[in-house]
């Protein structure tokens, strides 16, 4: 009896600390354009500044280009962002934006959005081929203006008859997504959902990829690392979470950025279950900077220092769909949702509810058999007592 107790204070207490980690939050101001002329063309640049009690988290996101997330981390609550609009605008004008002052600086990563890549799977096999669509540049689309919703900013641009969309969203403290996969977000991280609707496939047996760069100096991400889970509570069905981080010692990077997912896509909106499709990854490759230069944006404009190219480029592909799975022209939508963020990456663990289930279930048949071994005792020993016989040992 007394170790069913022990589990049981052992799942209570892994489930209520972990939800202790929710009483830390950010300020949060939303601002766009900082300091633009308005009005003018080039696309927007959102600013969230998420101010703690001794650093700050700048959260950047741009349609200049392709699009991208720029997070910059100081160490001090006086940091500021400061834009060369003239020179910003103008697309290939390196250092143009920066962040000041730049000794508090800790660390800086941005995601880019680079190309939507399509392919023919004839033999249904979701093995991306040696040919390929020509790529949709997400640096060539014309995107929308931002619409905000408080520290949450909308994305859409016009693709193949359709739309690509972004939908960005920034925390300030714990918690989780209301639609599926539900991710566990902290107050140090932000959330990107792209959703691909309507678009035209060139081909009845269609398959999607979405092309990732990512940019880091100090710590580029270079490493992806798969976590299991027997825990599929928020995310039915689905047991793999993938963190791409920068494969350096976590306990002495917790400025180092990250970007995390769990392996799935949805083909409706809002998701549910059925339509659940698994998605795959590659390794991160390095990349050269000119192709990002190419790019141009925010990236660009931050990274890259005059004449240079930015440095610790890695980029990967998302696929979409397995074999025997729908084709895209299914129901010609995909959304498919990312975590980023710095420090470790927040990791799930049982909730409560599940901890008491767990504790009933293991601890309950041990009860019943300490009780039933009692009983029986008590039992032979009342027994032996009525017969007269005093039992030998």
């Amino acid at each position: 009896m007394a170790a069913a107790w022990l589990l049981c204070a052992a799942l209570f207490s892994s489930a209520f600390c972990s939800s202790g980690a929710a009483s830390f939050t950010r300020h949060l101001s939303v601002e766009l354009n900082p300091g633009a002329p308005a009005p003018h063309a080039g696309g927007d640049l959102l600013h969230v500044r998420a101010l703690g009690d001794n650093d700050t988290l700048h959260f950047l996101f741009c349609s200049q280009g392709a699009p991208t997330l720029l997070l910059v981390h100081t160490r001090v609550t006086s940091s500021y962002v400061s834009v060369d609009w003239e020179r910003f605008l103008s697309r290939n004008a390196s250092g143009s934006l920066r962040v000041e002052p730049v000794s508090s600086i800790v660390s800086s990563t941005a995601l880019v959005f680079s190309r939507l890549l399509e392919y023919d799977d004839v033999n249904n096999t979701a093995d991306m081929p040696d040919e390929l669509f020509p790529p949709y540049e997400l640096r060539n689309i014309t995107w929308s203006a931002m619409e905000l919703s408080g520290a949450a900013a909308r994305l859409c641009g016009a693709v193949a008859q359709g739309s690509i969309c972004l939908h960005l969203s920034v925390f300030d403290g714990e918690g989780r997504d209301e639609i599926w996969p539900r991710l566990l977000h902290t107050a140090n991280s932000s959330q990107v959902a792209v959703q691909l609707n309507g678009l035209l496939p060139r081909s009845q047996r269609s398959r999607f990829l979405l092309e990732l760069h990512s940019v880091g100096g100090v710590y580029p991400l270079n490493t992806v690392r798969v976590h299991r889970s027997i825990d599929d509570e928020f995310t039915p069905s689905i047991f793999k979470v993938s963190e791409w981080t920068s494969g350096t010692n976590e306990s002495s990077c917790d400025g180092c950025g990250f970007v995390l997912w769990k392996q799935v896509a949805y083909r409706h909106s809002p998701p549910a279950l059925e339509d659940a499709s698994p998605c795959r990854h590659t390794e991160p490759r390095r990349q050269s900077g000119g192709a990002l230069a190419e790019a141009g944006g925010l990236a660009l404009a931050f990274f890259a220092t005059e004449g240079d190219e930015p440095d610790g480029v890695f980029g990967l592909n998302i696929s979409f769909g397995m074999a025997g799975e729908p084709f895209y022209d299914a129901t010609k939508f995909l959304s498919w949702t990312a975590l980023v963020g710095v420090g470790l990456p927040p990791s799930d663990t049982f909730s409560p509810l599940v901890a008491a289930i767990m504790a009933v279930g293991l601890g309950a048949p041990l009860i019943i058999l300490l009780v039933g071994g009692v009983y029986v005792c008590l039992r032979k020993r009342s027994v032996s007592s009525a017969s007269g016989y005093e039992p030998i040992n």
